[in-house]
């Protein structure tokens, strides 16, 4: 073999070897690779370990005996029915009385019966498509006299108002851009099929004029957030071009600046008396410095609340003061990635995982207050975690797990972070994960991934206000078109009283007003 020949075989098996190895890491491996790019339908224990696997825990509000098997065979897979009458709680109903049969009448089956009403009415659902956003024109006609020339014009109907954009309109607007994901020129192609223009420029105009009198209910969400019991915080990149010009002709003035180039959308998740409440927040700081500037607001004689994140720095990088949990479901997926290579090893760390997610599910169920919980994850959970634990550290200090392989750094992951990983162990009202922020934070993501960036600064801060207080909506299970209108409709009382026109006491406060405004005679 000639010294060109052997140089290129040793190359070739050099780069094999090097391939090989890299592929047996989880940062490249082809699995992770593809759930980076595509995504991945779901990280359950029997999805990511096969048919032997046994079944994962419910969700809140799941029942264990339902899922202690699979469905029989020919039986419909829950949650996949029809979508029942009681659902469609925002359509009109019309009632319709039979046209010949009253109560009492003589049966008209077997002529001896009496007939009576059901309480419960025969119902038919009938959807009908239209515009996201309708117009009326009023035709008001017009005389002109012919001697003086004076023109009389009909007056409009009663309620029409003098704006010719109703508070319903922004609110549309919003809750499509910045709830759905949908770009303002998609919605302008979809108004014009539908033959009521809506520009893009319009549109942006009708949410920058509705911000004013969102911001009160707003500013009183961030109070409210900054006294909650637990807090939950993350960050995802976000694309603002102002910030963006602006780093660039930074970096030209000083190539050497340590400035910050990043810019992120921070979402922050507080629970405080049984309602949760989801604030955005979009600029150059990461999630840690706007939960310091949250937290700014917080009563000092409240004790420190419970932050859960993940174990970044900078969720961390501020100036305050809480109980730090870290999130399992990050500790849990490091496994997941390298499940192909340990497949034995992760199969003993998922399934007891599983079983303190089992064991949250049911006290989620039974609705256990929080010393409750707690004494359930001592009692069940904490035996568990402890055994986890040892084999854990046996791995390491026996040298069964190479130290450098993915397995391994999974291991050392979860050890260093042990104590924060299991604070719900030790303390009440301790969540396990930090899914209901990265959750939130998908509203953000939907929208770099639909309209790709927001123009300017306050552009943001319009997308920030109007995803907090819609998201906050969901949260609590109140309807947000409902919501938005109602607080630009009645801005003058929001401004004065916001702690009145929370998504979960503005209807009782809207019942108020208009009983105050029509008294009993």
């Amino acid at each position: 073999m000639s010294p060109d020949d052997h140089a290129k075989l040793k190359a070739a098996l050099d780069t094999l070897a090097f391939v090989t190895a890299e592929l047996q890491t989880k940062q490249t491996s082809l699995d992770r690779l593809r759930r980076l790019l595509f995504g991945t339908r779901t990280e359950k224990t029997r999805t990511i370990l096969g048919p032997g696997a046994a079944p994962d825990p419910p969700g809140p509000g799941g029942s264990p005996s339902a899922e202690a098997g699979p469905p029989a065979a020919g039986a419909p897979r829950p949650g996949h029915g029809r979508t029942g009458a009681a659902a469609y709680t925002g359509a009109d109903t019309v009632t319709i009385a039979h046209p010949s049969l009253r109560r009492g009448d003589r049966c008209p089956g077997c002529t001896a019966g009496r007939i009576y009403p059901l309480a419960e009415p025969a119902t038919l659902v009938r959807i009908t498509g239209m515009a996201p956003l309708g117009a009326t024109v009023y035709a008001c006609e017009r005389w002109r006299c012919n001697l003086c020339g004076e023109v009389f014009t009909a007056p409009a109907p009663d309620g029409v108002g003098a704006a010719k954009y109703d508070a319903t309109a922004a609110t549309m607007v919003g809750l499509l851009k910045y709830g759905c994901g949908l770009p303002f020129h998609r919605i302008e192609i979809l108004q014009r099929a539908m033959r009521i223009p809506l520009p893009a420029a319009t549109q942006w105009e009708l949410v920058r004029d509705a911000l004013p009198p969102l911001v009160p209910a707003w500013d009183e969400l961030l109070r409210q957030a900054a006294q909650g019991e637990v807090v939950y915080n993350d960050d995802t990149t976000m694309k603002v071009l102002a910030l963006t010009a602006e780093q660039r002709r930074a970096a030209a003035a000083d190539e050497e600046t340590d400035a910050r180039t990043g810019v992120f959308t921070s979402g922050i998740v507080a629970t405080r008396d049984g309602h949760r409440i989801a604030l955005f927040f979009t600029g150059r700081q990461h999630a840690g410095e706007n939960l310091a500037d949250v937290l700014a607001q917080r009563a000092a004689d409240r004790a420190p609340p419970i932050q859960m994140c993940d174990a970044l720095a900078a969720n961390t990088a501020g100036a305050f003061d809480t109980l730090l949990a870290h999130c399992l479901a990050h500790a849990r997926r490091r496994f997941v990635d390298v499940v192909d290579h340990f497949p034995a090893e992760v199969r003993h760390v998922l399934e007891t995982v599983r079983e303190v997610y089992r064991t949250d599910a049911l006290a989620h169920d039974r609705a256990l207050s929080p010393e409750e919980r707690l004494h359930a994850h001592q009692t069940t959970s904490g035996p568990l975690m402890a055994a986890l634990e040892t084999w854990l550290r046996q791995q390491l200090d026996d040298h069964l797990v190479e130290p450098n392989s993915g397995l391994g750094a999974a291991i050392a992951y979860m050890l260093k972070h042990w104590a924060t990983l299991t604070l719900f162990l030790r303390v009440p009202g301790a969540p396990l994960d930090n899914n209901v922020c990265e959750r939130a934070l998908k509203k953000a993501i939907l929208h770099r991934k639909n309209a790709l960036f927001y123009k300017s600064l306050a552009g943001a801060r319009v997308g920030d206000v109007f995803m907090s207080l819609i998201h906050t909506a969901e949260l609590n299970g109140i309807a947000p078109f409902a919501y938005l209108v109602a607080l630009q409709r009645h801005h003058q009382d929001v401004a004065l009283d916001p702690s009145e026109w929370l998504p979960w006491n503005y209807e009782a406060t809207l019942t108020e007003l208009r009983a105050r405004a029509s008294p009993l005679r």
